[in-house]
């Protein structure tokens, strides 16, 4: 016989044939419904994790994580402060840059842009461009050669191909704004395809092509940096700032990118609540499947206790028999939830594909799929919550059964 005696009790109650095939529907309703929450909870958790990872993986490691831009004219010795801030704690690599802000023209077509001018070879420090180049990198860009490198988006709306000329236009250098723009032809070198937002606002060339256009000499407008804690951007960047010998405006992707991180952090939050809750009426269904039970066992409790079985084991047997239904429905659920986030993003491209409705507008998010990633300690938080809830409902069931008489329950049968 197995031992401890409640738990060869709970496991008998559990397995015993009902007369009442209610508390049968009851049962099964509240292993479903555990079942469908603990899945539902470990889906939803992987898919934030997926956007989170490509947040890092994508946004995080094309844009700079801080960046410098003068308050003031150009900076003309920018090797020294580069240096500096090279040496700076929590700065990983920094890259000198020149902004160019106008429009490309392509025939009647035009867009526009805010063109980087950047060192190929330090900008590759600060931003991974090269895994959504499809081969290329920035050293396809060469000085005096004029070449771009722009997002995919860009490229689908001004009809362009690798190779192809096309005119920046851009303000004349020093003019009072009422002067015609200046017409520069530039070569497409390569196509960023990030697959979301960035692809219609990012766009290279090569720092002294920059510097050239806006009559510059040496000069550059800022820098991009690189941090060893993306979350602590911001300060990192503002106290490396601070020691510079040029005023320099502060910013960091948290400002341009950070709402992104929040909302993440906020669906992640309001999902587990909200299915914390399923969970909990679910795991709940199991007290009205304990009283039940316990009514109809009132003649099994009354020979039990006649026979010397004390209230605690009463209790335990009871409160067995409602974790053997709630083990049931949190396995069943993992095991669901486990196959399903390691195949999301297929299942939801499957959907799409049949349904012709797309979840993410690239327009609007910075993806436009459903990313994935499973993390078995979100598994093992899911379960030990669901599992906890569980507990917490058989005690109400498991206590009343335990305080219940002989004479009682024989009077009444």
């Amino acid at each position: 016989m197995f031992r401890p005696l409640s738990v060869f009790w709970g496991w008998r109650f559990s397995r015993a044939k009902r007369r009442n095939r209610f508390i049968s529907f009851i049962s099964v309703a509240s292993i479903l419904g555990i079942a469908i929450g603990v899945s539902a909870l470990i889906l939803g958790l992987s898919a934030m994790n997926g956007f989170e990872r490509e947040l890092e993986n994508r946004i995080l490691s094309v844009i700079p994580h801080g960046q410098l831009v003068t308050a003031k004219e150009p900076v003309a010795e920018w090797q020294p402060i580069a240096e500096q801030l090279n040496n700076e704690p929590g700065i990983v690599a920094v890259s000198p840059f020149v902004p160019l802000e106008g429009l490309l023209s392509r025939g009647a077509k035009l867009k526009a842009v805010r063109i980087q001018g950047v060192d190929p070879t330090l900008e590759a420090q600060v931003s991974t461009l090269a895994p959504y180049l499809d081969g290329a990198s920035l050293t396809v860009l060469k000085p005096g050669e004029r070449g771009l490198v722009l997002g995919k988006t860009i490229v689908d709306q001004l009809g362009l191909k690798v190779g192809d000329a096309v005119s920046l236009l851009l303000p004349a250098p020093g003019g009072d704004g009422f002067a015609s723009p200046k017409r520069h032809s530039f070569t497409l070198q390569a196509v960023l395809s990030l697959g979301g937002q960035l692809d219609s606002v990012l766009g290279y060339t090569h720092l002294q092509d920059a510097q050239q256009l806006l009559e510059l000499d040496d000069a550059v407008m800022g820098f991009h940096i690189r941090v060893d804690e993306v979350l602590a951007a911001d300060k990192i960047t503002m106290y490396a700032a601070m020691g510079l010998p040029v005023a320099f405006y502060v910013s960091s992707w948290m400002e341009s990118q950070g709402n992104i991180y929040h909302d993440i952090q906020l669906v992640r939050t309001l999902m587990i609540v909200v299915l914390l809750l399923v969970m909990a009426v679910a795991s709940f269904n199991i007290v009205s499947t304990l009283v039940m039970a316990v009514n109809e066992k009132k003649g099994d409790i009354a020979i039990l206790k006649t026979m010397g079985a004390g209230p605690w084991q009463i209790r335990g047997a009871f409160v067995v028999q409602g974790m053997l239904n709630g083990i049931t429905g949190v396995l069943l659920g993992g095991l669901v939830g486990l196959l399903l986030a390691t195949r999301l993003s297929e299942i939801v491209g499957g959907i799409e594909k049949i349904t012709g409705h797309r979840f993410l507008n690239p327009d609007i998010y910075f993806i436009d799929f459903i990313p994935t990633e499973f993390h078995w300690a979100d598994l093992w938080l899911v379960t030990g919550s669901a599992l906890t809830l569980i507990f917490i409902a058989t005690i109400y069931p498991a206590w009343r059964a335990g305080k219940l008489l002989p004479r009682q329950l024989l009077g009444e049968a």
